[in-house]
């Protein structure tokens, strides 16, 4: 039996730095650890952490690697022990003390065993699964220092070019910022070599704050939008990948020449995505209209029918500013494109652009008929608390999207946003919700508001924010039921949280210890709080020196030293 992160065997002549893999050693931006697929006899997929050439069915960007070779390997099953918290409902997180979860060789969950002890688990469990106690690779999180597994968090917009902007926003609203910070920059990184430090960079810091799964958006540029999905692949993130579509209003410089050349563009992107990850295990190709103002009636139509025609999702902006949506307005009157109204959302559905895997991201002025058009075609909202307040926005009334039917999760928004972590879009949900609360001006004889907003009612919890991180964000993309949780069927992506020592423990004192304590992070527990507190502490004051450990599909994508 082994214990910790126990690499496969594979060959030799095929690894780079083979011995740096899995040693929480920081990697330079041309060393990430590479996903390859491989098959066994329970078929195709992706899994396992080795570092490898590029195959031959990559090389539309030979820059990336130089040989053609393909790895085959085979994982070891795994057996994950002790605290696990997870999201069951909306309104309630499940803690599981004492508990042995057993992945397969597919990055499955094939067992729970609750209330139990590690010796009992492998004399009776690893016997059950028919697997070999020195076939398995065992991981505990430790009750000493406050550790528990978590599901991935899943980022449900952002964008990887403007990363190197996160921060920088000055006093500018919504389309001023597009001109003065984000199409230059975007524009940039057609330059390969720019593009990967980029791209490194913001996949291993996302991975690093329990980042598992990222829609992102690229930028227009073909061959830097199929870098930012091979990049993904090789971390084993898993990824929406969108090349962004734009035919005007946009400076002459960054803007596509024509909606048949953006689709043209667009199915080229595809086509390459889904030929390195033909099942979708990682890396998935999204259909991106950056947002309607910059979208021509005869693209986002050329759009809506790709989307049709594929089937695959799609992704774009709704309702994140008022100038937007009177901008919106006077480009697209409804008269003039055949819509049944005149807003926003009248005419992404004039164009089919709405369907049940949209994300719409923002949402923060959406009328009450909006809401009813969105819900009706099944397409999801990511909230973006970060972003919606740094840009000046508005606050998005999440309850009342939940309460109407709408199914919402969170997205960091980089660089509108200023933080990878969407730890941090939680924490800035919670308050947000607060804010709303805070402005809600009941009407006389009832406790909500002319919109239907109840000021209580309005603010959102502590496990509700940790839903829409998870389970609410694996809905928007797609992948319901697979992921953000612990459940029997579902997959292990999943983060070991550390709190650290209790700070009251009397053998606890101080030196070199507390020095430690103060590398993990801003949360101090003292041992007298129950679990659903150091959760609490861990949302409110937790980053990533509290994220040990990630995995994805089974596969150790980040470790912390």
């Amino acid at each position: 039996m082994q214990y910790g992160h126990e690499l496969a065997t594979v060959q030799p002549s095929l690894i780079h730095l083979s011995s740096q893999i899995g040693t929480g050693r920081n990697l330079s931006d041309r060393e990430v650890p590479l996903t390859v697929p491989f098959t066994s006899g329970h078929g195709t997929y992706i899994f396992g952490e080795v570092w490898r050439h590029r195959s031959s069915s990559t090389t539309h960007n030979p820059d990336i690697m130089g040989s053609q070779e393909q790895t085959t390997l085979v994982t070891q099953n795994q057996l994950f022990y002790g605290t696990f918290i997870y999201p069951k409902t909306l309104t309630e997180l499940e803690y599981l003390y004492n508990t042995a979860v057993a992945v397969d060789q597919n990055g499955t969950i094939v067992a729970i065993e609750r209330d139990c002890d590690l010796s009992r688990v492998t004399s009776t469990l690893l016997p059950r699964l028919g697997w070999a106690p020195d076939s398995v690779t065992i991981h505990s999180s430790s009750t000493s220092h406050n550790q528990f597994f978590f599901p991935g968090f899943i980022d449900t917009h952002l964008h990887a070019p403007q990363y190197p902007n996160v921060g920088i926003f000055g006093k500018s609203t919504l389309l001023d910022w597009l001109k003065t910070y984000t199409f230059p920059l975007e524009a940039s990184l057609s330059d390969p070599a720019k593009a990967r430090t980029v791209y490194n960079r913001v996949i291993r810091k996302t991975l690093s704050h329990g980042t598992t799964c990222a829609a992102y958006y690229a930028t227009k540029d073909v061959t830097t939008t199929n870098l930012l999905a091979d990049l993904c692949l090789r971390a084993g993130q898993r990824a929406l990948v969108g090349r962004v579509c734009m035919d005007q209003l946009s400076p002459d410089y960054y803007r596509d020449a024509s909606a048949a050349d953006s689709v043209a563009a667009t199915r080229e992107s595809i086509a390459y995505i889904q030929s390195i990850d033909p099942t979708g295990a990682i890396v998935r190709p999204v259909i991106t209209p950056r947002f309607a103002p910059s979208c021509s009636a005869p693209l986002m139509a050329d759009l809506g029918k790709l989307a049709a025609e594929t089937g695959l999702p799609v992704q774009t902006h709704i309702s994140e500013n008022e100038d937007e949506i009177d901008e919106v307005r006077r480009l697209f009157p409804a008269k003039e494109i055949g819509a049944k109204g005149d807003t926003y959302t009248h005419v992404y559905d004039t164009f089919g652009l709405l369907t049940d895997k949209t994300i719409l991201a923002h949402g923060v002025h959406l009328s009450k008929e909006e809401v009813e058009i969105i819900k009706a075609r099944g397409s999801k909202v990511s909230h973006c608390p970060c972003s919606n307040s740094a840009i000046t926005s508005g606050a998005a009334r999440v309850r009342w999207l939940l309460e109407r039917g709408i199914e919402v999760g969170l997205g960091t928004d980089m660089s509108g946003g200023y933080s990878p972590s969407v730890l941090e879009a939680a924490r800035q949900a919670a308050l947000v919700s607060r804010h709303v609360a805070m402005t809600c001006s009941p009407e006389k004889g009832s406790k909500a508001n002319k919109d239907g907003i109840d000021r209580e009612r309005a603010k959102l919890t502590v496990e509700e924010v940790l839903y829409l991180a998870t389970k609410g964000g694996a809905e928007l993309v797609g992948m319901k039921g697979k992921v953000g949780g612990f459940e029997v069927g579902m997959e292990w992506d999943a983060q070991l949280i550390g709190l650290g020592r209790d700070v009251a423990d009397p053998e606890y004192d101080g030196g070199e210890d507390e020095e430690k304590e103060e590398e993990e992070g801003n949360v101090d527990v003292f041992g007298w709080e129950s679990w659903p507190d150091r959760v609490a502490k861990w949302v409110y004051n937790g980053d990533d020196r509290n994220t040990r450990k990630v995995w994805v599909k089974g596969r150790l994508v980040h470790q912390r030293k």
